[in-house]
Formats: C-alpha cells, sequence, structure tokens
C-alpha cells in the first residue's frame, strides 16, 4: 500500500502545513485573549479565581505565558513533545504565581502582589526552557548542536520583536483611525477601542498574526538578525577598549571611587553583560567567516571579564559586610554567581589553543541550566531573597550589630513581605524593650513612610538659615522621620528653609517655623517628643530675609487669632489640623538611618 501523502506534491504539503500552523496560532492568539478578557472581569467583579488571590495569579500567569510554547512551536515541535512542555511550562508558571502572591505583603491582594520581577523571571524561564526543548526535539537528542541553539533561539528572539512591534503599529493605526472618524464626529472606533472584550482578543490576535507571518518568512527573519548581530558585533572592538582602560586606570584611581557610587556591582555586571552579549554577536554559531579584529575583541572580552566579576563580587561582599542581606543584594549575589560562570568559560575559550572561543558554545548551553536553576531557586522558597534578608537581618539585630535605634522595622514592615511581617510580630514579642518599643510603633503604621523621609539627616539642614543667628534646631526635630501629611514643605520638595526659634503660643516654649517661600509652617513637639504641624501664617509682604535680620519677632493677639509680627509687619496665624494619628505617635515614628 501507498501512502498517499508520500505521493502528494511538495508545495501540496507545504501550504497544508502552512494552513494549519496559521489556524492553530490564531486560535491560541484568540483564546488567550478572551481568558485574559474572562480573568479581567472576574478580578473587577470579585468573583472565582479573583477570590482566591494565589489562585488567580496562577491562572494569570498561565493565560499569559503557556501560549507563547503553543506560538513558537507549533510547526517545530512533535506534537507529544509539545504536550508535555505546554503541561511543565503551565506548572511553572501557576506555582511561581502563586507563591509570588502568598509570599508577599498579606496587605496587598490579588496580582497587585506580583512585583515585576515575578512576570520577567517566568517570563525567562519559559523562553530559556524552550530554546532547549526545541533544538533537542529538531534533532532527536538530548543535548543539541550548538548552531541549532543558535539560530533557533535568535529567530525567536528577533521574531517577538518584530511581533511586538507589529502589535505597537496595530495599535497606532486604531487609535489614527478613531481620531480621524472623530473629525467628522463619528466616535464608533474610539469606544470600540476602549471595549475590554475587544482590546485583549485583538492584542493577542494581532501578535498570533505576526509570529506566523514572520514564522512563513523564516529567511527574511534570518537576514534582520544577521544584520542586527553585525552590527552589534563591530562594537565588540569598543567595549573591549572601554572595559580594558577603565581596569588600567583603577589602579591610579583606587577603588575609593568606586565604591562611593553605590551602585558599583549593578554597573559592573551591566558591564559584563554587554561584554558577554557582543561576544556572541561576534562569534554567532561559529561557522561564520569573522574578522580578525574581532576574533581577537572577543578574546579580550572573555578575559576582562573575569576581573571585572571579581570586583563585583568584592564591592558586594563588603556592602554585605557592612550592611548586611538585602533582597536586592541576594539577587546582584545570584547575578555574580551567573557572571562568575560566564567569566571563567570565556576566559577558559580565550586562551585554550584551537578554533577561536570554541568552548563559548558549551559554556552558553550549560550557562542556560545553571540561570534556570537560579532563577528556580530565588522565586521559590529554597532562596526567596525576601526570606534569607529577613532571616539575616533580624540575626545582626539579636546579635547587637544592629542596635535597636538602628534597624530598619519599616522594611520589614512594607518591603519583605510575609516574611517580613511574621518576623515584625516576632519582634513585638521580644524581651528587650527598646526593640519592643520600635516594632510595635511600626506595626501600627498604615502607610509606608515617604521615601524621601525615611532619613531626616542633619546634613538635610546644612543650607537652612536658623533665625535668631547662634540658634540650633532641636535635635528632636532634626531626627525625626515624617510620615503622612505633617513634612515640612521645603523638606519633603528639597528646598532651602529659613528656620525661626520662637514661641507662637506663650506656653514659654519656643516652637520651630519653617519658610519655603513667604509663609511659615509651624511646627510644636507633643509630651513624647514627636514634632506635627500645628498652624501656618499668611504671606509676608517685602525681604523677609532682611527683616529676619534686624530680630525684631514677636506675637501679637489680634482677633480672632493671633499675629506673628517680623520687623514691623504682621502674619496671621491660622490654626491647622494635625495628620498624625495618637497625638502622632504612629506616624511621625524615628526610624534608622541605616541602609539595607
Amino acid at each position: 500500500m501507498t501512502d498517499a501523502s508520500s505521493s502528494a506534491p511538495l508545495d501540496t504539503i507545504d501550504s497544508r502545513a502552512v494552513r494549519q500552523a496559521t489556524i492553530l496560532r490564531l486560535a491560541t492568539g484568540l483564546i488567550q485573549g478572551l481568558l485574559l478578557y474572562g480573568l479581567w472581569q472576574a478580578d473587577k467583579s470579585k468573583v472565582w479565581p479573583a477570590t482566591q488571590h494565589e489562585v488567580y495569579a496562577a491562572f494569570l500567569m498561565v493565560v499569559l505565558f503557556v501560549p507563547f510554547v503553543g506560538l513558537a512551536g507549533v510547526s517545530a515541535l512533535r506534537l507529544r513533545t509539545l504536550a508535555v512542555w505546554k503541561v511543565v511550562a503551565a506548572i511553572l508558571a501557576a506555582g511561581l504565581g502563586a507563591y509570588g502572591v502568598w509570599s508577599g505583603d498579606p496587605a496587598v491582594q490579588g496580582v497587585d502582589g506580583l512585583g515585576p520581577q515575578t512576570f520577567l523571571a517566568i517570563a525567562a524561564l519559559v523562553f530559556i526552557g524552550h530554546h532547549l526543548v526545541q533544538p533537542a526535539d529538531m534533532e532527536r537528542r538530548r543535548i543539541a548542536r550548538y548552531p541549532t541553539y543558535f539560530d533557533v533561539t535568535w529567530k525567536h528572539g528577533v521574531q517577538a520583536v518584530l511581533s511586538l512591534g507589529f502589535t505597537g503599529a496595530f495599535w497606532l493605526l486604531l487609535f489614527l483611525a478613531a481620531a480621524l472618524f472623530k473629525l467628522i464626529g463619528v466616535d464608533a472606533i474610539q469606544k470600540l477601542i476602549r471595549h475590554e472584550w475587544f482590546a485583549y482578543p485583538a492584542t493577542t490576535l494581532m501578535f498570533a498574526a505576526a509570529v506566523q507571518l514572520t514564522d512563513v518568512r523564516a529567511n527574511l527573519v534570518r537576514g534582520v538578525r544577521t544584520v542586527a548581530l553585525t552590527l552589534l558585533a563591530w562594537l565588540l572592538p569598543l567595549m573591549a577598549l572601554i572595559a580594558a582602560a577603565f581596569l588600567l586606570t583603577l589602579p591610579f584611581t583606587g577603588l575609593e571611587p568606586l565604591w562611593k557610587t553605590k551602585s558599583a556591582t549593578a554597573i559592573l555586571l551591566t558591564a559584563d553583560a554587554f561584554l558577554i552579549l557582543l561576544a556572541n554577536a561576534a562569534y554567532q554559531d561559529g561557522t561564520e567567516k569573522t574578522a580578525v579584529v574581532l576574533k581577537w575583541a572577543a578574546r579580550l572580552a572573555g578575559l576582562l571579564l573575569i576581573p571585572i566579576t571579581v570586583l563585583a563580587a568584592y564591592g558586594l561582599s563588603l556592602r554585605i559586610g557592612q550592611y548586611g542581606l538585602s533582597p536586592d543584594r541576594i539577587v546582584a549575589a545570584a547575578c555574580v554567581l551567573v557572571a562568575a560562570g560566564y567569566a571563567l568559560g570565556y576566559g577558559i575559550a580565550a586562551v585554550r589553543p584551537g578554533a577561536w572561543m570554541k568552548t563559548l558554545e558549551a559554556v552558553n548551553i550549560a550557562m542556560a541550566f545553571v540561570v534556570i536553576a537560579v532563577l528556580l531557586a530565588l522565586f521559590t522558597p529554597i532562596a526567596d531573597p525576601r526570606r534569607l534578608s529577613v532571616n539575616d537581618q533580624v540575626a545582626r539585630l539579636k546579635s547587637g550589630k544592629v542596635t535597636a535605634d538602628q534597624f530598619d522595622y519599616v522594611a520589614l514592615r512594607f518591603d519583605d513581605g510575609r516574611f517580613g511581617r511574621k518576623a515584625l510580630e516576632s519582634l513585638e514579642r521580644d524581651p528587650n524593650p527598646a526593640i519592643r518599643a520600635k516594632a510595635l510603633e511600626v506595626g501600627k503604621l498604615d502607610n509606608k513612610p515617604y521615601a524621601s523621609l525615611l532619613t531626616a539627616a542633619p546634613d538635610r539642614f546644612k543650607k537652612t538659615k536658623i533665625y535668631p543667628k547662634g540658634q540650633a534646631l532641636p535635635k528632636g526635630f532634626v531626627d525625626q522621620t515624617w510620615n503622612g501629611g505633617d513634612e515640612p514643605t521645603c523638606l519633603a520638595g528639597y528646598l532651602d528653609c529659613r528656620a525661626l526659634l520662637t514661641d507662637t503660643d506663650g506656653d514659654g516654649v519656643a516652637e520651630v517655623l519653617l519658610s519655603y517661600g513667604q509663609t511659615f509652617e509651624i511646627f510644636k513637639a507633643d509630651a513624647a517628643g514627636v514634632w506635627t504641624k500645628t498652624a501656618e501664617t499668611s504671606m509676608f509682604c517685602g525681604d523677609l530675609d532682611k527683616a529676619l535680620e534686624t530680630g525684631d519677632v514677636h506675637v501679637a493677639p489680634s482677633a480672632p487669632a493671633q499675629d506673628l509680627v517680623i520687623g514691623g509687619k504682621s502674619m496671621r496665624i491660622d490654626p491647622s489640623p494635625s495628620c498624625a494619628k495618637d497625638g502622632g505617635r504612629t506616624d511621625a515614628v524615628i526610624m534608622s538611618g541605616v541602609k539595607r
């Protein structure tokens, strides 16, 4: 018996495969959009699964990311492999999404508890995982040849960029159409594109269509990829020269200027990333003829990765030794670990005899698995940065490395999710009364204090003119951290202030009057030593600085309130209600100046 398909013309088989891929991709895009709209409606109406936040996050991550497995693999993967990989990707996305919500702040509900890092991590895991699975399935091997990894990965990367651009252009055309028709009084298109039931399916359908169009024109995509990589490759000599010049300059400048930036590790790791990217752009799949200058630049880049990564690791270790672990430092440590793997592998490739940088191929494949392992550890209980950070910071507090007054309780309350809240509750029962009092104080806060005001250090008032001359601002006022609506306007706006110390209410104790222009805000300390805004003045007409220089300041009674008289000119004092709770004790908390 003869197989009918074996005798069919090749172009007929190809056209049939293209039609099937088109239908499957468009159906995938449409279904994804409808499911996203359904999840949006559930969240809006507060019905299941939106009522169970972890479940809702799991569904959302699956609907967002798993369809891309189908879009990328529908015409390349065997059906069985595609089905298994979809299930694995769904479990991965659902698990990380649910854990992201569960481990976050219990007060933040739904997907609002998911940070952008969770979305990026799932996207990276699905992308890297798919480009380990598809080349291996295409060659029926556990580990495919490097050119296949290169071809599939870069092809899909270019496809994704082009498809996003196509989808953006689609929406620009819709907005243009809405604007044109509105000119003649027709607003139907404008109303249509505002509806979520149209926006979600239309967006995902257009993206799927773009993937299919670029897949059918695979040679054109490869052409775009070749042009992009060629342009990037010729940036490698410049980047290698910059990195080498930087390292050669360090012995003359020392490391102190580097550490003073407080972002040295991040900048060094960024330099690592560029060197790795550009070296790969020059190498490509290892089969292309490459200019000699690019070959030597790639070898130099491989060697430069080692000292740059060592510097990044050293800078991070100094920071951790000084301030302990924080979520950002734990993520940075993971990045240093990955960078160290690349640096070691590329360094070996640079000096190994034989075909130039050949070892780069094995390093890239191995590091793909390492990156997957690191991401899974960071976004699961294995090495959750918030959990590790909380444990380390509390241990530093208990050991005395950080005093009760210096410890950052606010981070536990608002930044460290479930683990931070639990640790703060434990500190509220701590036998140390100073720790217990601070923990209880922060536990009552409803909102995180303004980040710009967390450390109202004395140098914030360096440019403040204080009157009468020779006086100093009260220490409690200078050290106080403000929360809510009672912070000084000039402090919140980073403006230069005038400060006047005078008794405005006749109790014998001077208040602090701060001026950010021609008016004053009046601040008074309560019995607990917490400063709050109690009043403000009307505008001063004239040269306020000159009037203050005279020293002629007093308060004069006037119905129905009082006047502040400076240099013979009056300013009405109007009482101002305080935003503080419980006498300001829970909103004006003196927090740590120690960085985490």
